[in-house]
């Protein structure tokens, strides 16, 4: 299952609740998280490994950061 989440906008912690609330829904698969802040970035990195997710990718476009986390 692979969902997106658009937090770009939103400061902290609103990009992390909702990540986290997207992980309680999935609990696997695959999650991309938009967001336009390096701490928001560093945020949803942190609470998304601390749970257990790999990062497998960071990308950034301009001002947005595009990070995608899974769990198998």
């Amino acid at each position: 299952m692979s969902s997106r989440i658009d937090a770009r906008g939103l400061s902290c912690p609103q990009p992390v609740l909702m990540t986290m609330a997207e992980i309680k829904k999935i609990q696997k698969g695959e999650i991309i998280v938009l967001v336009d802040s390096d701490t928001s970035k560093e945020n949803v990195i942190r609470a998304t490994t601390d749970a257990g997710w790999l990062v497998t990718n960071l990308a950034s476009e301009g001002d947005t950061y595009e990070i995608t986390v899974v769990r198998a």
